[in-house]
């Protein structure tokens, strides 16, 4: 007989483990105890020496599905504690708290047998949950993992709830957000004054939507608007109260079934569907050009309910809704009761509530499918705050990010930890949940940063709050180039070392010369970067108006290649580039993607930021061929000179040619593009690894063809699987940039 002590590191609070650990002893023939740590799990067992054994390398093939075991520590004894029996302990907390947390599950199958059994003591009830689902991140307050340090702390449970949180044989064992009708969380419904409607709260959501009503409806993470799909009017109402003109809706459908009428669904997708991550998964359309009401592009973002409520409020007879985060253009979604009825007021027709506080904002996350697996182009609920591994010891950092898609990471030893999504840091009240988040994850995983790393752009706010903090707090600061930044979340995504070649292609990033980049071609790694690539620079009459004003865009474009300019306002434009008013120069890949889209009459226009570039994609066709590609060559940066092929669109214009056929020539030029650059960099370098990073990324007929070339001239490519490839990823690369640099000082 010996004993053992078992630390236990991962995600292993609130998935199930310590019942999933119960059995497990008994099974084994041993007794002992174990605990929630502030680190993770501690077990205390005694037996044989050869059963301890086999127990411990039986557990990672055996422990639950959420369960993540990242590190198992084992120190044998053989002084004997002679335990009995085996015991759950109470948590216990400690001076260093390294413990990882689980992300919100959707509803597990076994719950939602019993959520529609009328047998069940919690038949209908919306916030059924067990072992295996249910919310855990946007609940918690603090760690340990206990339900006293959570939301479900304000519900005592009943005597049916504890007896089954202490019976080893129940699912919900140790389970902390039990509950059921008689002491958990309770749905009302309110009016569009925020007024309480008597009735069954369900049933009358229900009855508001199947009206053509507007429904603001609370969920895991904060506050959606839902209202019917198949009446475009209803649509449009939506969009002119929330002020969101044009930029596509999400579609939550009953089942895959539901969202096989309206798209293409491949194994692939369904399995992302299904999953008890339960993202949105942007699926192609059934029919081209179907459903503008809601995507405007070859898209529809889908996702499945993954709450008991949201089951409950499909029933039998909606297939589909519309449900997009409630919130204002730019704002950050609503996600509290009284903030809901104020902020909502006008905007929905009727809310579905409930007394359950978020404890966090979580958006939905929002993903392709992509060699298999999700694709972010937004990584949060699901998924956050599970930690990215990487190859080093990061120390404790704080990367701040950039402004678009905002979002920070933080790490402790080898985990990063990447926060939510934000939103784009343009106003007061993204910036105040930022800096929450901020305080809220440095709480959980006791994270004191000794560095802090952000963008080089001067103006950004994520830059100012780094810049601050650092003052106040006398840390380093490590000003990241923005692209250098891109190319490193995409090598850490990867676990990468060493040096690669980087293609870096989006819409704005402040370069080292103070010109805006977006269209690069890097060489480097962690350490530094040489910039040996990119397009030739695009006068932006106006600046940042460009981006919603596209032809501002196609005027440069035209009027650089000695096309004629008919553009309105063009004299205008002449004047401001002669005198130099408010024309930077930009190499961004999002401009040139905005500048085509505009001259071949695609959007004219933009209301969201991409725009141009996602309804670019969406024209193109399936056709071959591609337009002339020039070089220049400066100091060393060999680029792309666009002019050629910008003469040689005008002549397909004049000929009559189809804007989808001249589309997808330009996407093959730009394929063709980056393989010649690509070539041209290892021939100086040697290097023959390549990441693919940069908001421009999100382009999936780039992402087909692009590494498909790439591998046919001899590269090994990679692209981004674990974080998003747009700004929201680059605070992972800049935290690792950061680690270098401070580790050379």
């Amino acid at each position: 007989m010996e004993r053992v002590l078992i630390h236990i590191h991962g995600i292993v609070q609130g998935v199930g483990f310590r019942p999933f650990i119960h059995k497990q002893v008994r099974a084994y023939r041993l007794a002992g105890t174990i605990k929630n740590t502030s680190s993770g799990v501690e077990l205390e067992l005694e037996g044989e020496r050869a059963e301890l054994e086999r127990f411990i390398a039986d557990l990672p093939r055996k422990a639950p599905k959420l369960a993540v075991i990242e590190r198992v520590e084992t120190e044998f004894s053989a002084e004997l504690k002679h335990f009995r029996d085996f015991e759950i302990l109470q948590s216990k907390t400690e001076a260093q708290r390294n413990t990882l947390i689980s992300p919100d599950i959707g509803i597990c199958d076994d719950c939602l047998r019993e959520l529609l059994d009328p047998s069940d003591r919690r038949w209908r009830y919306p916030f059924i949950n067990c072992t295996n689902c249910g919310p855990r991140f946007t609940i918690i307050k603090d760690v340990p993992y206990d339900r006293a340090k959570t939301s479900m702390s304000a519900f005592p449970m009943c005597p049916d709830c504890d007896r089954e949180y202490h019976d080893i044989e129940n699912r919900r064992y140790h389970a902390q957000p039990d509950c059921c009708p008689d002491c958990g969380p309770h749905v009302f419904y309110l009016d569009a004054e925020g007024k309480p409607v008597p009735g069954d709260a369900i049933e009358l959501a229900r009855a508001a939507l199947k009206a053509g009503k507007i429904v603001a409806i609370k969920g895991l993470g904060g506050i959606h608007l839902a209202c019917r799909c198949d009446e475009i009017e209803i649509a449009r109402t939506l969009r002119r109260r929330k002020q969101r003109d044009e930029k596509p809706f999400a579609v939550m459908c009953r089942d895959v079934d539901c969202a096989k009428k309206i798209c293409a669904v491949s194994a692939e997708e369904e399995a992302l569907l299904t999953s008890f991550r339960r993202p949105i998964v942007l699926l192609k359309k059934r029919e081209r050009g179907a459903l503008e009401h809601l995507s405007e592009n070859n898209y529809v973002g889908v996702m499945l309910p993954y709450t008991p409520l949201h089951v409950l409020l499909f029933g039998d007879d909606i297939d589909m809704l519309v449900m997009t985060s409630a919130n204002l253009s730019d704002t950050p979604i609503v996600y509290r009761n009284d903030e809901a009825t104020e902020k909502l007021r006008g905007i929905a027709d009727g809310f579905l509530l409930h007394d359950r506080e978020i404890q966090t904002r979580c958006d939905d996350s929002l993903c392709y499918c992509l060699d298999g697996e999700a694709y972010f182009a937004r990584r949060s609920r699901g998924y956050v705050p599970f930690p990215v591994s990487v190859h080093e010891d990061a120390g404790m950092l704080l990367a701040c990010g950039a402004e678009q898609k905002a979002s920070f990471c933080l790490s402790k030893g080898n985990y990063v930890f990447p926060s939510q999504h934000i939103g784009d840091l343009k106003n007061i009240e993204t910036l105040e949940n930022y800096e929450r988040q901020i305080r809220h994850f440095e709480k959980l995983f006791d994270i004191r940063p000794a560095a802090i790393a952000c963008d080089l752009h001067p103006d950004y706010l994520s830059t100012a709050y780094a810049a601050e903090r650092s003052g106040e707090e006398g840390i380093p600061l490590v000003r990241v180039q923005h692209h250098h930044a891109h190319m490193a979340a995409c090598m850490a995504d990867n676990a990468l070392t060493g040096e690669v070649i980087g293609l870096v292609w989006d819409g704005t990033g402040y370069g080292t010369d103070g010109t805006t980049w977006g269209g690069e071609c890097l060489v480097g790694g962690y350490d530094g970067f040489s910039r040996v690539g990119s397009i030739r620079p695009i006068p932006l009459a106006g600046g940042d108006l460009v981006t919603k004003e596209p032809l501002r865009v196609t005027w440069a474009l035209k009027r650089d290649a000695a096309l004629p300019t008919e553009e309105e306002n063009g004299a205008l434009y002449a004047t401001m580039l002669q005198n130099g008013l408010n024309c930077p120069l930009s190499s961004g890949m999002g401009r040139l993607f905005d500048g085509v889209s505009a001259m071949i009459g695609v959007k004219t226009r933009c209301s969201y930021e991409g725009q141009g570039a996602i309804l670019l994609e969406a024209a193109a066709t399936a056709a071959d061929g591609l337009y002339p590609a020039e070089w220049e060559e400066e100091n060393g940066i060999l680029r792309f000179d666009w002019r050629g092929m910008i003469r040689a669109i005008a002549d397909d214009q004049s000929r009559g040619l189809d804007h989808g056929v001249i589309a997808a020539r330009f996407l093959n030029t730009l394929v063709d593009m980056g393989v010649h650059q690509c070539v041209r960099a290892r021939e100086q370098s040697g290097l023959e690894r390549v990441v693919l990073s940069g908001g421009s990324f999100q382009n999936m007929i780039l992402m087909h063809r692009l590494p498909e070339a790439l591998r046919r001239e001899g590269f090994a490519v990679y692209h981004h699987r674990r974080v998003s490839t747009n700004d929201e990823g680059i605070s992972l690369g800049q935290l690792l940039i950061a680690r270098t640099a401070t580790e050379r000082k």
